[in-house]
This record gives C-alpha cells, sequence and structure tokens, in this order.
C-alpha cells in the first residue's frame, strides 16, 4: 500500500472514519473472545505444586493470596539462564505499573520462573521490577502447563506447544527459530537472544512463555485458560505502541535488549 502524503486535513479525516469502522469492529470482536474465554470450562487441579517466594515456600492456593482469581505468566528463565529472556523482559518492563490494580479487584498476580529464586531476586533487583516473582524449581508446573519440555522431549519431537506438537529438532539447533529447525539453511534470531540469557539455543528454547488463569472455588483451585506465543502479543505492551505509529513494528530483526543495555552494545 503506498502512503498519500501531503493529503488535506478532510482527505485524512475521510481515510481515518473509514479505518475506525473497521477498528470498532476489531473492538466487538474483542469484546465477545474475552467472554468467551470466561465462559471456558474448568479443570480442577489436584496436584500439589509447591513454589519458593521472598515469603518462603507455598502452595499454588497461596499464590491467590486471599482472592478468587490467579494470573500466573510463565517468565523464560531456566535454571541454566545467566539473564532472564529478553522478549519476556520487555513484556515484563509493563507489569509493575498494573499488577497493584489486578490485586486490589481481586485477582491474584504472579510471574513464575524454573530458575532458583536467588537468580530471580537478583535479575529483578537489576531489572528494578516489584511485581512478585516465584521460582517453580523442582516442580511439575511449568511442565504440566506445556512451558517447559526437556531434551528427550525435543529431539524425540514430543513438544506440544501452543496446542501443537512440534517436529524433532535436528542438531546444531544455533540460529535456527522454533520453526524454521526443519528449514536446513534458514538462519533466525533466537541464537541472538539465547545468548543474551547466557546459554544456547537448544537450552534456551526448551523453556516457553505463556499466560495461565486459575479460580479458586470452594477451596479448590481450578485452571480456566492459558495462552502462548502470539496469544501474548496483546500483553506485550511496547508492540501495541508501535502498531500505532506512523512505520508500525518496522522490524528486521531483533531489536529490543534488556532494558539496561540499551545503548551498550
Amino acid at each position: 500500500m503506498t502512503t498519500q502524503l501531503n493529503a488535506t486535513r478532510q482527505q485524512w479525516l475521510t481515510a481515518r472514519l473509514d479505518l475506525l469502522e473497521e477498528e470498532k469492529a476489531l473492538t466487538r470482536q474483542s469484546d465477545a473472545l474475552a467472554l468467551k474465554r470466561q465462559q471456558l470450562p474448568r479443570v480442577r487441579i489436584d496436584k500439589e505444586y509447591r513454589f519458593d517466594t521472598d515469603d518462603g515456600n507455598v502452595s499454588l492456593k497461596d499464590l491467590f493470596g486471599g482472592r478468587s482469581q490467579l494470573l500466573v505468566y510463565h517468565f523464560m528463565f531456566g535454571p541454566d539462564y545467566s539473564a532472564g529472556c529478553p522478549s519476556c523482559s520487555s513484556i515484563a518492563d509493563g507489569f509493575n505499573g498494573f499488577f497493584v490494580h489486578l490485586e486490589n479487584h481481586d485477582v491474584a498476580f504472579w510471574v513464575v520462573s524454573r530458575a532458583r529464586l536467588p537468580k530471580l531476586q537478583a535479575f529483578k533487583q537489576r531489572m528494578d521490577w516489584s511485581f512478585p516473582w516465584a521460582s517453580s524449581f523442582g516442580s511439575d508446573f511449568n511442565g504440566d502447563f506445556s512451558v517447559w519440555f526437556s531434551a528427550e522431549q525435543q529431539h524425540q519431537g514430543g513438544i506440544e506447544y501452543n496446542y501443537r506438537r512440534e517436529l524433532p529438532a535436528p542438531e546444531p539447533l544455533a540460529g535456527k527459530t522454533v520453526q524454521e529447525w526443519q528449514s536446513p539453511g534458514s538462519e533466525g534470531p533466537v541464537a541472538q537472544i539465547a545468548a543474551m540469557t547466557g546459554t544456547d539455543v537448544a537450552t534456551y528454547t526448551r523453556d516457553r512463555p505463556g499466560v495461565s488463569a486459575f479460580e479458586l472455588i470452594d477451596g479448590t483451585v481450578y485452571h480456566s485458560y492459558s495462552s502462548y506465543a502470539r496469544g501474548l502479543d496483546g500483553l506485550w505492551g511496547m508492540y501495541q505502541w508501535l502498531d500505532r505509529a506512523p512505520k508500525g513494528r518496522n522490524e528486521t530483526g531483533i531489536w529490543w535488549r534488556h532494558h539496561d543495555r540499551y545503548g551498550k552494545e
């Protein structure tokens, strides 16, 4: 599409009103989808998951903190990482401002990662974050909610992520995106991101991002919703702003960094 420059204000307004109709239709569709999310059936959680937090070792039920709802962001930070995933980090940069509002609207909010708690605490301090972060190290939580996979699953085609089964990952994985493992000669950005976490592509991609929702009903925890991959796009604040900028996302590769690394590389 060719952008018309030097339009009159009336020409701009006519085009803008046409676009507004499409935006309103998308908003109505988004509202309808939100209602369908709320109407999904619930799955009772009977397994006893444990987490290490700043206040000690707690259960999944404890994460509710007296509220009836719980939202969990599955942050990619495995035990072998030296730093959190830069993509998850850019999403998490927005958490400080809103989690307190959720907590005062009957919704508990937690970030959960597999790395041990001291490593999470150190990175949280580095990033100047204040939202609650729990370690699921030694728990089945990440595996059960499809955000962590073993090396065996990775190499034998046992990964089911974003409700799809992935093909076995050939060696070497360096330079390949998850989607490009089966495309020889295709270089992707994942190696660059993995390097920012201090690990290799295979190790980095065994952890995955996601969001899960839970409800506490009569003392029992139920799972109501999970989303992964591009399903998290709406939670990635910087992209919502870029989508409204004149040049949009305007990307040719991995341009984002941990926010304290801009201008240092």
